[in-house]
């Protein structure tokens, strides 16, 4: 099944909390700011700290009414099935990120459509975008952290192989926009939120 707990010693995404200001170098210390809702990191100058989550971005690779999926080979989730995907990097729009982390980790060329849905993670501080994508070229072959890439019919999805919640609920939404199959975001086919707070990828 999906994963909801992070495994022992995977850090989150933001990492440990700075202990001095990037501005000017001093030490930072969690202060309540005037009209502020929760406390930040503040240096003695005065300049605040904001942590702020990170984004995931990927894409749900279709051709022919097939979805392909990678098996990852990394923790967490070593061994089952997810959506490309990884990290936004600093000068990338999203979509562009979604087809590298795709390129990168599938070698398949993709053409990056419709956002299939936006995913929030709060307890590791993330919020993964999932779009659609067209093949257009490349050959499905493993490549960055993964060891198997292969397509599914929307019947065939090994949902209890699924690496992340975040990809389960992707992959639910998709099936749930596909003609035939009914409203999207009907309640039985979507993913509502981590059980005790745990983790998903």
């Amino acid at each position: 099944m999906p994963q909801h707990d992070a495994p022992d010693g995977t850090p989150i995404s933001l990492g440990e909390e700075p202990t001095f200001c990037p501005t000017c170098g001093a030490p930072v210390s969690p202060k309540l700011l005037e009209d502020d809702h929760r406390p930040r990191l503040v240096c003695p100058n005065g300049h605040v700290t904001y942590r702020n989550p990170r984004l995931v971005v990927g894409t749900l690779p279709i051709r022919a009414g097939r979805v392909f999926l990678a098996r990852r080979s990394i923790e967490p989730g070593a061994g089952m099935w997810t959506y490309p995907g990884g990290f936004l990097e600093v000068g990338e729009s999203a979509q562009e990120g979604a087809r590298r982390e795709t390129e990168e980790e599938t070698q398949l060329r993709v053409e990056v459509g419709r956002l299939i849905g936006a995913y929030s993670r709060p307890h590791v501080a993330v919020v993964t975008l999932i779009y659609e994508a067209t093949v257009v070229g490349g050959q499905a072959l493993p490549g960055v952290e993964t060891t198997e890439v292969r397509d599914f019919d929307p019947d065939e999805i090994p949902w209890d192989e699924l690496a992340f919640t975040t990809g389960e609920s992707a992959l639910r939404d998709w099936v749930a926009s596909l003609p035939g199959r009914g409203p999207r975001f009907e309640p039985e086919l979507y993913v509502m939120g981590d059980p005790d707070g745990g983790r998903d990828g």
